[in-house]
């Protein structure tokens, strides 16, 4: 079975959380195509999808938003899941009592619900590094910010256990979860 792993990741960290989502369907037997979001021409020829961005201020970024908008009828008729990274920190739970992740869920998960009909979503947490050379000018003027300095931890949250166990739920779902290639039967 193909599949088509494609992600929008502004400084990399989303590209990490792709990478092992492909490494885990890999394990599994399926045959992966791994590529950035911009550089898909054609989702033709894949048996699913999992496509992921990286969210700021609840938004994807634009190339992965075009891709399920260009592509969607195609996507629509066959197996696709959807990721997103963005929140970062340890709490889990915001100061209004609300669930991190789902209040971090972007916009266009609204539309593409109605658009593609994912079988799933999932938001997983991010990495956040105030002092990263390759920041906007946007994103450098925002962290001289006091209260926004405060109030971003920085550090690298994913969580890669979670992030694999999603993944294998795919594969699982796909019907190709054998003994992951190397592991004992």
């Amino acid at each position: 079975m193909k599949v088509l792993v494609a992600y929008a990741s502004r400084h990399g960290a989303t590209e990490g959380i792709a990478e092992r989502i492909a490494v885990t369907l890999e394990r599994h037997g399926l045959q992966v195509t791994f590529r950035a979001a911009d550089k898909v021409d054609s989702v033709d020829g894949f048996d699913a999808y999992v496509i992921g961005s990286a969210a700021y201020m609840f938004h994807w970024e634009k190339p992965a938003a075009e891709l399920i908008r260009r592509h969607a009828a195609v996507l629509a008729s066959h197996p696709l899941w959807l990721f997103s990274s963005g929140p970062v920190g340890t709490e889990t739970v915001d100061k209004q009592g609300r669930d991190v992740r789902q209040a971090s869920r972007p916009k266009e998960f609204a539309e593409f619900a109605d658009l593609v009909h994912p079988r799933g979503e999932e938001v997983f947490f991010g990495v956040y590094d105030p002092e990263r050379t390759d920041a906007t000018l946007m994103e450098r003027l925002v962290v001289k910010m006091p209260a926004i300095r405060e109030a971003l931890p920085s550090g690298d949250f994913r969580d890669w256990p979670a992030i694999e166990s999603w993944a294998e739920g795919i594969a699982r779902e796909l019907g190709e979860s054998r003994s992951p290639v190397g592991a004992p039967a």
